[in-house]
């Protein structure tokens, strides 16, 4: 299995207990829709499959994993913050409707009062809120994803148009 053809889905975040089971926190948004007969790992730039044993899904885009062959904390340690991967052919449909804060990636972000800052590079994930990340004049502008700042989004021409707080985007001018 190559990395082109699978999908990320997230990390190993840490280990639980003592028998190897591991939490795995979720970067993919319909996380619940996932089928986790078999994961793959980046082990050395190479994806390894583990058969899932058994697993509990959190609301909290996390879940406890136990795969087979790993039967103690020792071995559970070895996968901690691994990447996980399922192939592209589990991949849940979505309705055409669905649009995601990671479907933002490539977009190209316009202010209302500085013009066009960049291409989002990246959506980064936290708790509180999603982050966009924008290459603008050789430094990374960061702003949040939230309905106050997005004016629309134009999906058809891969555009979002913002109207981000004042002195903002001014941070990153200095």
């Amino acid at each position: 299995m190559h990395i082109e053809d699978c999908f990320y889905i997230g990390y190993i975040s840490k280990t639980r207990g003592l028998k190897g089971e591991v939490q795995l926190y979720f970067a993919f948004d319909d996380y619940k829709k996932l089928d986790f007969d078999t994961v793959f790992l980046e082990i050395e730039k190479k994806l390894v499959p583990f058969f899932v044993d058994s697993f509990k899904i959190q609301s909290n885009k996390t879940g406890y994993f136990f795969f087979e062959d790993v039967e103690h904390i020792d071995a559970a340690k070895e996968l901690l913050r691994k990447s996980v991967y399922l192939p592209k052919s589990k991949m849940p449909e979505r309705d055409e409707n669905e649009f995601y804060t990671s479907d933002l990636v490539g977009y190209l972000v316009y202010d209302e009062h500085h013009g066009e800052l960049g291409e989002i590079i990246a959506i980064n994930e936290y708790p509180q809120q999603d982050i966009a990340v924008v290459h603008y004049r050789f430094k990374e502008l960061m702003f949040p994803v939230n309905d106050d700042f997005i004016v629309k989004i134009d999906e058809e021409q891969h555009v979002l148009h913002v109207d981000l707080p004042q002195g903002l985007v001014d941070v990153y001018n200095e």
